[in-house]
Formats: C-alpha cells, sequence, structure tokens
C-alpha cells in the first residue's frame, strides 16, 4: 500500500513539475500594416522584461504562459505562448500624442516634445486614401494647400500664397531630393508614392536644422524599411477619365540582409482636357544590412521616368464656357530623376549614436513650357512689325549633378534629461542650362486664342547656355532639455554658405544674364523653443529665422534679367498646443503664427502672360492652424484641418505703383479638408469614407482688384478587403464641380487676361489588389 501511496504521489508530481520548467521563447515584433520590424519594443512577464533588436527579434526564458508586448506609438498586446516561435504584430495606436516623429529634430522624439507645428500621414491614411496624386493626401493636414496643375504637377501652399517660389524643402528620409539652389514647384512629382510608409509636415521656418529653402514648410517623405517576414502586394486600378496605374512592392528578410522594391507605372490618355496625356514610371530599392548588433547599412536607390502634355491654362472666355479644350497642343515637360543613397547607422550605447550618408543625384528637367508662350505687343517684337498669329516661347534643360555627405551624432545625457544633436553636411552640384528660342504659331477664331505648332529657328537661336557650379556647406546643432517636469527648451543653430560659381557659355551676346561670376551667400539661422505637457494637454512656444538665397535660374535665368534679386529672409514667431480628451478620443492641436519676410522673392504675372521673379520687399504672413481628430468608438473616425490666413505687403513698391497693405494674390484667407470615416466592426475590412475640401476666395492680382470665389469638392471612398483581396471605388469630385485650382489676372492698357487652371471633373477610379505574406 505504501509503495502505491509513492507512485500516485509521484504521478502527481509530473505535470507540476513540467509545468515550472522554463521555456525559451524566441519571436519578432513589427508593425501590422507596414510589416517592418520594430526596434526597441517592450516584451515583459510578471516578473522579466527585455526589448527587441534591431531587427525586431527577441528571446526570452520564461516559466510564464503569456507575454505583453508593447512599444510607444503601438497598442500594446497580451501574448499566449503557444510555441516557441512567435510572431506578434502590433498596431499604431489612435492617440495622436503618442506617435512618433522624426523630421522634428532629425531624431526619433514623441510629438508632445517638438516645440513646433509638425503633422503626419500614416501608412494606415495612405492605405485607405489610395492617392493618385500626393495633394489628395498632403491636403489633409491643417496650414498645407496643395495646388494640383495635373498629372502629378503642383504648386505648394503653407504659410505662403499658392505659387513656384523656392520656399518649400522636399525630402526623402530627412535628405533633400534636390540640390540648394535648383529648387523646383513640381519637385514631389519626382518621388515614388508607392515607397512611402509616412509623410511628416514640419510648417513654418526649418533653416536652423534643414538650411535653405526651408521656409513655408518641410515635407518629409518616409520610405518603407524591408518587412520582417517576406511581404508584398500588386494593384491595379483604372477610371473613366482615361487614367490606369499599376503599383507593386516586394520585400523580405533573410538574417542580417533585407531588402524590397517598391514601384508604380500611372499612365493617361483621352482625358478630359485636351492635350492632357501623361506617363510616369517610379522604381525604388533598398537594401539594408546588418552589420553587426549596433551597425545597420542602408542602400537605396530611386529613379523617375516622367512625361506630360503641359496643357497650361484657360483663358477668360474658354473658362466661361465650360470649355475642356486646350489653348496650347505641344508643350510638354520630361523629368529624368535618379537618387542613390547610402547610410550607415552606429549606436555606441544606448546613449550615443552616429550616421553618416552619402548621396548622389543625376536630374533633368527638359520642357517646352506653356507659361512661356507670350504673344506679340502691338507694334511687334523690338520694333519690328511681327505678325498677330505669332507668338514666342522656349524650349529648355535644366539639369544637374550633385554629390554629398551628411554626418550627424547625437548624444543623450542624464543631466536634464538632456539631448544633443550635431550635424555637419556638404554637397558639390554641378548644373546646365541651356534655351533656345522659338515661334509660335497662333490662331484666333470668334475671340478664343490658341496656339497650335511651333518652328525652331534655323540656324538655332540660342537664348541661354551656361554651367552653374553649386557647393554648399552647412553644420548644425540641436540641444534639447528638461528644465521642469513636462517643461522641455529646445534651441538650435545652424550656419550655411553657398558659392554659385557661373559660367556663361555666349560671352558678348545680346542674352541677358551677364559676364561669368561668382557669387556667395552665407546665413546664421537660429530657433529656440519650449515645450509644456501634462496629462495629454500642453503647448509650445518658438522663434525661427529663415534664409533661402535666389535660385540659379532666378539669378542667371535668361527669359528675364534677373541679378537683381537678393536673398529673402523670414522671422517667425510661433504659439501652439493640444489637448488629448475623452480617454484620447478627441485630440485638438492648434497653431499661430506671426511671420516677416524680407525681400521674399514673388512670382508677378506679366501682361504677355509670363512670368517674372521680384523681390517684394518687406511681407506679413499670420495665421492659425487647427485640427481636430475624434474618434468617439473605434468604428467611427472625424477629422477636421483647417487655416486662416493672411498675407500682406508692408513695403512693395514696384514701376511705381505703391501696394503697401495689399494682400498677396493667390492667398485664400481659408482653406481646410474635413473627413468622416466608417469601418464597421460588424463587417471587418469593409470602409466608407467622405472627404471634402474647402478653398476660399481671394486675390487674383496684387492690387486686388479681382477675385476668385474658391471652390469646394467631394470625394467619396469605398473600400473592402477580404482575406488577401481588397477591392475599392473612388468617387472623386463626386458632385462634378466646374473649378480652378488656380486663377490670376493681370492688367495691361486697361485689359485684364485671366488664367485659370481647370480642375479635375468627376472620376470613378476601381481598384483591386492582392497580398501576400503574413496577413494580420
Amino acid at each position: 500500500m505504501k509503495v502505491i501511496n509513492i507512485l500516485i504521489y509521484i504521478l502527481l508530481l509530473i505535470p507540476t513539475s513540467f509545468a515550472q520548467q522554463p521555456t525559451t521563447v524566441t519571436g519578432k515584433v513589427y508593425d501590422a500594416v507596414t510589416k517592418e520590424p520594430i526596434v526597441g519594443a517592450t516584451v515583459a512577464t510578471v516578473h522579466h522584461s527585455m526589448t527587441t533588436d534591431a531587427a525586431g527579434n527577441f528571446t526570452m526564458v520564461t516559466q510564464e504562459k503569456n507575454l505583453k508586448v508593447s512599444s510607444v506609438g503601438y497598442q500594446s498586446r497580451s501574448i499566449a505562448i503557444t510555441r516557441a516561435a512567435l510572431a506578434v504584430a502590433l498596431q499604431p495606436t489612435y492617440a495622436e500624442l503618442q506617435r512618433v516623429v522624426v523630421s522634428a529634430n532629425r531624431t526619433a522624439e514623441k510629438r508632445s516634445e517638438a516645440p513646433i507645428a509638425i503633422a503626419s500621414i500614416s501608412k494606415q491614411t495612405i492605405e485607405d486614401t489610395k492617392a493618385q496624386r500626393l495633394d489628395m493626401l498632403l491636403n489633409k493636414i491643417s496650414g498645407v494647400n496643395m495646388v494640383n496643375l495635373g498629372n502629378e504637377q503642383h504648386e505648394m501652399s503653407i504659410r505662403q500664397p499658392m505659387g513656384t517660389n523656392n520656399l518649400f524643402l522636399y525630402l526623402e528620409d530627412g535628405i533633400p531630393i534636390r540640390t540648394s539652389a535648383v529648387f523646383n514647384h513640381n519637385a514631389l512629382l519626382e518621388m515614388n508614392m508607392a515607397a512611402a510608409k509616412g509623410i511628416e509636415v514640419i510648417k513654418g521656418p526649418s533653416s536652423a536644422l534643414y538650411g535653405a529653402e526651408a521656409i513655408g514648410g518641410v515635407v518629409n517623405i518616409i520610405t518603407q524599411a524591408p518587412p520582417a517576414y517576406t511581404a508584398g502586394y500588386i494593384s491595379t486600378q483604372a477610371n473613366n477619365r482615361g487614367y490606369k496605374r499599376v503599383d507593386g512592392q516586394l520585400g523580405t528578410t533573410s538574417g542580417k540582409l533585407g531588402f524590397i522594391a517598391s514601384g508604380y507605372y500611372a499612365d493617361q490618355h483621352d482625358g478630359p482636357i485636351d492635350y492632357s496625356d501623361f506617363h510616369k514610371s517610379a522604381a525604388t530599392f533598398r537594401l539594408d544590412y546588418k552589420i553587426d548588433q549596433n551597425t545597420l547599412w542602408t542602400n537605396s536607390l530611386s529613379y523617375i521616368d516622367y512625361y506630360s502634355d503641359m496643357y497650361g491654362d484657360l483663358d477668360s472666355i474658354h473658362f466661361a464656357q465650360k470649355n475642356y479644350a486646350s489653348q496650347v497642343f505641344f508643350t510638354y515637360r520630361k523629368v529624368h530623376a535618379l537618387r542613390a543613397r547610402s547610410t550607415i547607422n552606429h549606436s555606441w550605447n544606448k546613449n550615443s549614436s552616429t550616421s553618416a550618408s552619402f548621396l548622389y543625384r543625376d536630374n533633368s528637367v527638359i520642357q517646352n513650357p506653356a507659361y512661356q508662350i507670350a504673344s506679340y505687343p502691338i507694334g511687334g517684337l523690338n520694333g519690328n512689325p511681327v505678325s498677330q498669329d505669332t507668338a514666342t516661347g522656349n524650349i529648355n534643360k535644366n539639369a544637374f549633378k550633385s554629390y554629398g555627405l551628411s554626418v550627424q551624432h547625437v548624444q543623450r545625457f542624464n543631466f536634464l534629461q538632456s539631448k544633443l544633436v550635431m550635424g555637419v553636411n556638404a554637397e558639390h552640384s554641378p548644373q546646365a542650362y541651356f534655351q533656345e528660342f522659338i515661334w509660335v504659331k497662333k490662331h484666333s477664331q470668334e475671340n478664343l486664342v490658341s496656339y497650335v505648332g511651333y518652328m525652331q529657328v534655323n540656324p538655332d537661336s540660342v537664348m541661354a547656355n551656361y554651367k552653374t557650379v553649386i557647393s554648399n556647406f552647412g553644420t548644425y546643432a540641436n540641444y534639447d532639455f528638461s528644465v521642469a517636469k513636462g517643461l522641455r527648451i529646445s534651441a538650435a543653430l545652424r550656419y550655411d554658405a553657398f558659392q554659385y560659381a557661373f559660367i556663361n557659355f555666349l560671352p558678348g551676346s545680346a542674352v541677358k544674364g551677364g559676364p561669368s561670376t561668382l557669387t556667395n551667400y552665407s546665413k546664421l539661422a537660429p530657433k529656440i523653443g519650449f515645450t509644456y505637457n501634462d496629462q495629454g494637454i500642453g503647448f509650445y512656444g518658438t522663434y525661427s529665422e529663415g534664409y533661402v538665397p535666389p535660385q540659379i535660374t532666378q539669378v542667371f535665368g535668361k527669359s528675364v534679367n534677373s541679378t537683381y534679386l537678393l536673398p529673402q529672409t523670414f522671422h517667425n514667431y510661433e504659439f501652439g498646443g493640444w489637448l488629448s480628451l475623452l480617454q484620447d478620443k478627441l485630440y485638438i492641436d492648434y497653431s499661430a503664427y506671426f511671420m516677416k519676410g524680407t525681400n521674399e522673392i514673388i512670382t508677378v504675372r506679366m501682361p504677355d502672360n509670363t512670368s517674372q521673379a521680384r523681390n517684394a520687399g518687406k511681407t506679413r504672413h499670420i495665421g492659425i492652424e487647427y485640427g481636430i481628430n475624434y474618434r468617439p468608438i473605434a468604428d467611427i473616425y472625424f477629422r477636421l484641418s483647417a487655416t486662416n490666413a493672411k498675407h500682406t505687403f508692408v513695403d512693395y513698391v514696384a514701376n511705381g505703383i505703391t501696394y503697401n497693405d495689399k494682400q498677396l494674390s493667390a492667398a485664400p484667407r481659408f482653406f481646410g479638408n474635413v473627413e468622416l470615416m466608417y469601418k464597421p466592426h460588424q463587417l471587418p475590412g469593409l470602409r466608407l469614407g467622405i472627404e471634402e475640401q474647402h478653398v476660399g476666395k481671394y486675390f487674383m492680382d496684387d492690387l486686388n482688384q479681382y477675385t476668385y470665389a474658391g471652390f469646394d469638392v467631394t470625394n467619396v471612398r469605398i473600400g473592402y478587403q477580404f482575406s488577401a483581396i481588397e477591392v475599392w471605388l473612388n468617387a472623386l469630385n463626386v458632385f462634378n464641380t466646374y473649378y480652378s485650382t488656380l486663377s490670376t489676372a493681370a492688367v495691361s492698357n486697361g485689359i485684364t487676361a485671366y488664367n485659370y487652371r481647370l480642375g479635375d471633373p468627376r472620376a470613378f477610379t476601381l481598384g483591386l489588389s492582392y497580398r501576400f505574406g503574413k496577413q494580420d
């Protein structure tokens, strides 16, 4: 009997003994939307915790049955240990203040610690919008009015009027996509939207960190890193207006090596507006190599091949008649853009890290520009009689290459929980410009004017042929520290030096532009601010300066003599804040700014339909930007983004006319975007969204004699994802509003010439995609 009792006791003890045996659990934590590994995620049990490495991996020995996985910016998860190898997908959080931004001071930090107006577009928003152009995403942000000029061409308005001036900096993973002084207002068409995992926008001057052109705003496109597991997608879409597009992405990680390729091809033929065909190929390749536990080597290559008919603006007669016929039938734009980057990131310890980036750019823009077509005044050209059926134009090519190095070091200190970011960058960019004269055939019938063809002069009439070697050097430092609970101070300072070595290959000719010369610019740009945050309510204040020298074509361009242009300087005072209420269901943010511009370069529409760049003396820019995000329940999301602003001449006299106290043209006093999204939990995978874009009235001329009433456009988006397949229908401009995205006016000899850029009519886009890899 005693032996039997002992056997029974042993049998009862065996399960207990096994349960107490420790288990080795390995796993990988990754983003449920982007599929990227999450670095530094906390994996915890009741008695132990650890963080994931640079590949999102963790290994833990535990006796527990459950793990809790969390990371800043993500919703926490409890995972049952059902096997030795786990794959843990974390969903991004809805709480706006928990979002991490990387553009504010060039390092990852919480939004609540950034003393600037910064907003972001998440990967989920990109997925839900299915945008064909970047303006469909950026216009969701308060303070941003990106103007659609057709076929991904655009102008930008962030704390500035709508225009083509070089007051905006466009970045890809924190590095400018073009060299300074060769700004192009269409530069964002050189981006590959399929490679983007997020977008961050800084509003207001950021020259203290990013240098020249970071005045009105900075747009940083953050690209997708290789996924934790093999994953990708392929999608196709088409609409009833001749637009077709195919997107694709494929990525994987194996051991120390990760790779991802992203791209798309878009095409439009026989669109709603005559002579509006275009096509674009975009491809991005990225290779990450984990050299060791603390060192990551990232290499990326992007290539853009773009062509578009440049159908130009319509005059008042065409616009009033709702006539979609183009007025030009030969103008075009061709863009080739190649960017390569190699970056090494090394963490010396938990408080110290260094990165070094080597970059190369090869870019060219060839165009026969519609905006350079000029009609002759009465009496002809230079006093010589010319047929009134004749106009002038040009064909030009602007190309550059860049070789650059950027080094940054981040050092954290226990003292005041402070952080120092220091960096230096240098670029060498040879640039060439060539322009030749063309005769344009003008046709007039019943007061309708169109330009039907052109003829190159024989022998060639070269208007410009020059080379400029652009050299720029910049160094910066940003130091932020805590002085009390919730109160943080941030100060930054940057020095930039530019040199333009201009070589004119047409010496002694009658063309404008002057002799070969060497031009130098330099600037010290400071910034200081603070943030205070306590229990979801906070505010910030900032003073910053911005500086930008004229771009090469403004200084040495041959269409007009603009060698008189001076650098632009801006002083910005800003205050803003945020409130996170109702257990993070309601989030409100706002920013108010007062910015003074000196020698601001503005674009002036001339009576012959061409444009000129001029210094405007002094200007004043005042505005408030505000946004509301409300999620009463998990199924419903409401967003409002809006801006009230006023842009005024303070001291500007041109051609004997005083513009003081006049508002700058193309500057709406109010614009906004509102959106409602419904994702019912009863039917997972379904989404229904409605969005309205509003642009208020504005003056079409700088003398404030003519106004455009503005417009409202409504978009409806429906999508359904089942398993790996998603189908969607986007109804853009669903009410078929007839409007102009940009309207201007110029007066000559008592006659007013109007110009309207037609907005897209109603379009229905049907799309289908297939995703492969891990589904969450």
